[in-house]
């Protein structure tokens, strides 16, 4: 299968099914004749003009102001590479790196970056024969651009760095062999297109975006267990609620709810309570608030998707280039930082809602197991979850509201859009095993419910679990348990 790189409205779903089916690449012939048509128009105004072009012929950064010989413009292009290639810490992970790369030839086929379409070819060919750019999660302030990891995405078009080929780690030049490469020289220009851009963060955002859907729709799953096991009411999700509040978040998983319970022996027992603490009770509102954030972000993404980042930026028609500031990330920052936040909130009502089924209330024992005491059951899975959902709040405070100056003055406001990013993706971890002990302790609970049943669609989640973790009659090892139950739900 082939997907056309196109100046077609590219969606996150779209992304999603390019690398589900792992989709090959190709480039339209509207964007090889825009790609084109770029270059040569830069070849000539290189010639042409006397007036300096900022990274074309000049130096970069504070360096602005120095003219650059034109017999030194392919030697400045390398130099860039190589200078900005800086990252350090852990590597960024496979499948996100296939994503980055993959941003990166779409923002470049809008033929406004003035790269050659030889560029963009092997930035293809990279993608369809799986040579992967072993890039570093630190280096980039979010405002030049994504400046040291997008120099370690370029580097193996000239030779260096390293790659991983068909999932295995070599250097680039290896990979060039098995693959009969040769190294690229970058013309004027090419090498900051390269590395000017947002695609590092972007690429994150893109697969944090795609497992946040997955959190949504399984935190309202797992709720929906826990709301039986806790024997809660179900009267807080009435449609006539949300009709006076009108939140699209809180009306649709409301609704979720109601279909997740239709069927349940539990929720429609007659109830001596008269009302739920906040955890179940509110639910709508939390989990709500939480998915409507996740789809301003999803809307965000998607626009950063079909745009260009780079700069200059080349303006054929109008017969202009425009030094400007398109690779600033604050537009990613920002909603990357309202995600976590909104991601931390799921992970927190769901380790309430652990602890309140374990309380020892309704009608359940004590951690959920036979003589406690004796038993401590499912006491430091709380804790455990506790100890995560406390993380998370810290990774939570904004990234963004942070700027170092950078570039001797130059660069003197910065997005922090790739500290956001990466530690958005420690959240979307994080609260996936959070709502992997909610799910287990949610089917510990239910057992103690028996003989009545929860809804058809509820077992089908504790069938999930319970087919291959078993009832806890007395205390075991827990940690395996904790961590299967969270690989059940989300690999």
């Amino acid at each position: 299968m082939i997907h056309e790189i196109s100046d077609h409205h590219l969606s996150l779903k779209t992304v999603q099914s390019i690398l589900k089916e792992d989709k090959k690449l190709k480039l339209s012939l509207d964007s090889i004749q825009r790609i084109e048509k770029s270059r040569t128009y830069l070849n000539q105004k290189i010639k042409s003009s006397e007036v300096p072009i900022y990274g074309i012929n000049t130096g970069f950064g504070s360096l602005y102001n120095i003219s650059i010989n034109d017999s030194d413009l392919e030697q400045l292009q390398h130099n860039l590479i190589v200078s900005h290639a800086c990252g350090m810490g852990d590597l960024v992970p496979i499948a996100i790196a296939r994503i980055i790369l993959l941003l990166k030839i779409q923002s470049l086929s809008y033929g406004h970056s003035g790269v050659s379409v030889d560029v963009v070819q092997r930035l293809i060919d990279m993608y369809n024969v799986d040579v992967i750019p072993v890039m570093f999660t630190q280096g980039s302030l979010g405002a030049s651009g994504d400046l040291a990891p997008l120099a370690h995405l370029s580097l193996p078009l000239l030779g260096l760095g390293e790659v991983y080929f068909k999932g295995v780690r070599m250097s680039s030049i290896e990979a060039m062999k098995q693959n009969n490469w040769q190294p690229i020289a970058l013309q004027s220009k090419e090498g900051l297109a390269l590395l000017n851009g947002t695609q590092f963060i972007l690429g994150y955002s893109v697969y944090i975006a795609l497992k946040a859907c997955k959190i949504r729709t399984r935190a309202n799953e797992i709720a929906s267990l826990s709301l039986d096991g806790y024997d809660g009411r179900i009267e807080p999700f009435d449609p006539l609620i949300g009709s006076v509040r009108k939140h699209k978040g809180h009306i649709q998983t409301s609704a979720h709810i109601c279909e997740l319970m239709k069927g349940s022996e539990i929720i429609n027992q007659e109830k001596i309570h008269v009302q739920d603490p906040y955890s179940f009770r509110c639910i709508p509102q939390v989990h709500g608030a939480s998915s409507d954030a996740l789809d301003y972000f999803i809307g965000v993404i998607e626009t950063e998707i079909n745009s260009v980042t780079d700069n200059p930026n080349v303006f054929v028609e109008e017969d202009r280039i425009i030094s400007a500031g398109n690779f600033h990330a604050q537009p990613l920052a920002l909603p990357l930082d309202f995600l976590s936040i909104a991601l931390s909130e799921w992970g927190s009502i769901s380790e309430r809602r652990v602890y309140l089924m374990m309380t020892g209330q309704r009608g359940l024992p004590a951690y959920l197991v036979a003589n406690p005491g004796l038993n401590s059951g499912f006491m430091i899975a709380q804790y455990t979850a506790a100890s995560i959902a406390s993380q998370n709040k810290q990774y939570a405070t904004p990234a963004s509201i942070d700027s170092i100056v950078s570039s001797n003055g130059q660069e003197d406001h910065v997005s922090m859009g790739a500290n956001a990013a990466t530690k958005c993706l420690k959240i979307v971890e994080n609260v996936e095993r959070i709502l992997g002990i909610e799910a287990l302790t949610a089917c510990q609970a239910l057992e103690f419910r028996k003989p009545l049943q929860t809804s058809p669609r509820n077992q089908e989640i504790y069938q999930m679990i319970r087919s291959k973790i078993d009832f806890l009659s007395q205390d075991e090892l827990m940690y395996t348990k904790l961590n299967l139950s969270t690989e059940i739900l989300f690999n």
